[in-house]
């Protein structure tokens, strides 16, 4: 039994004559092509590098994280949790609880806690994270995105440029053979072909990657606010709110008391009213 050989795709005879006979404009538009192609793997393979450990890590983070009711406990034990988004927010936002705690405490019951005000700063620092992180997760998909618009557009610009060359050259010798037209139109063909080779595997790993994306997005905004909850319940001092809250209704009350009292013409039923 005899065996044909292998012929790797890119070498084989369609191919290689296509190339052949495409023109100047055509083999600048495949180089072209051919360089958006390599940024574009560069960036399907960073990419996915990057969101299987962002993943990865962050199932291990939460892992720890839950496992605690203490929101401080893995900043205390010094536990990092490097590549993943979420901890990223943690660690910032725990930094910034910690700050507090050190230099403005509140003393609640023999325990450190912080004001409404100071907890407003952690809560900004963990929005700022969230949107921090949101942009290094997205950062490069500009280019596949370009992959897959551009690149059929590049391919077809080439193609129809040797076209053209194609029936130029063939209305100047006069000879409408198919012969005389079989190689030029072949060699534009191939600047479509490779343009869809760039942009099919840019445009799987786009839509694959804008979802894992917008997961993980998600994911940090649902964790900043569960942190947030979590920090308000144990560590944050609700007593001087409600007592400010309490000495500001006591203060209008009083204000609107003593305006009746001043007014001439107030009955006596409003004033009864008033003060009961």
């Amino acid at each position: 039994m005899q065996f044909l050989p292998f012929e790797p795709f890119f070498a084989s005879g369609a191919v290689q004559f296509a190339f052949e006979k495409a023109t100047i404009e055509g083999k600048v538009t495949i180089c072209l092509l051919g360089v958006l192609s390599l940024f574009s793997w560069t960036v399907i393979i960073t990419k996915a590098r990057q969101l299987w450990r962002a993943r990865r890590m962050s199932r291990k983070f939460f892992t720890a994280y839950r496992a605690t009711r203490d929101p401080m406990d893995l900043y205390r034990t010094k536990q990092a949790f490097d590549g993943a988004p979420a901890y990223e927010v943690y660690i910032t936002a725990t930094e910034e609880l910690n700050y507090h705690l050190e230099k403005n405490p509140v003393e609640n019951n023999g325990r450190k806690q912080i004001t409404l005000s100071a907890f407003d700063f952690v809560r900004g620092a963990m929005e700022r994270t969230v949107s921090a992180q949101g942009m290094t997760l997205e950062k490069g998909m500009v280019i596949l995105s370009t992959a897959v618009a551009g690149g059929p557009f590049i391919g077809l610009l080439g193609t129809v440029w040797g076209v053209m060359e194609t029936f130029s050259g063939v209305a100047r010798a006069n000879a409408a053979t198919l012969t005389a037209m079989a190689p030029g139109v072949a060699g534009a063909l191939i600047a479509t072909v490779v343009g869809l080779l760039v942009a099919i595997p840019a445009m799987f790993a786009y839509n694959y990657m804008v979802t894992q994306v917008r997961g993980i997005t998600q994911e940090l905004d649902d964790y900043a606010g569960e942190f947030a909850t979590q920090v308000e319940h144990l560590l944050v001092d609700h007593t001087a709110a409600l007592g400010v809250a309490s000495h500001v209704a006591l203060a209008v009350e009083r204000e609107a008391l003593d305006d009746l009292k001043s007014a001439p013409h107030t009955t006596h039923l409003a004033r009864a009213s008033l003060v009961g």
